[in-house]
């Protein structure tokens, strides 16, 4: 389920590290706070990643409660986004790419040719 995206129309992420000791009530305080988004909203996950980056954490609503999904890796680790502490929006791709444990981010850079 978590690993193909189903169920889901929309994946938002937390950039950066979270503490992930939270239960459902901090994290939905996160949602809510931190950046002033709606989580009740069907059919989209809100996803969190620990300091080791071993372990995501999911919140998402389903008509009558929240529902928290957790995933702990055996070996490896997720490719994170470190350095922010922003929510962003995933596009399937991007989600399916992340959970695969490539980086959610394109490695492919647009060299300018120098004209002589």
């Amino acid at each position: 389920m978590l690993r193909s995206g189903t169920g889901f129309k929309r994946v938002i992420i937390r950039c950066g590290k979270t503490d992930l000791r939270k239960g459902i009530s901090g994290l939905v305080a996160i949602i809510r706070l931190e950046y002033d988004l709606d989580p009740l909203q069907e059919e989209t996950l809100f996803l969190f990643c620990g300091t080791k980056r071993n372990c995501i954490k999911g919140i998402c609503f389903d008509r009558d409660g929240y529902c928290m999904i957790t995933k702990r890796l055996t070996e490896g680790v997720y490719q994170w986004p470190r350095y922010s502490d922003e929510a962003r929006t995933l596009t399937m791709e991007e989600f399916k790419r992340l959970m695969e444990g490539f980086t959610v981010q394109s490695s492919i850079h647009v060299y300018e040719r120098k004209m002589k």
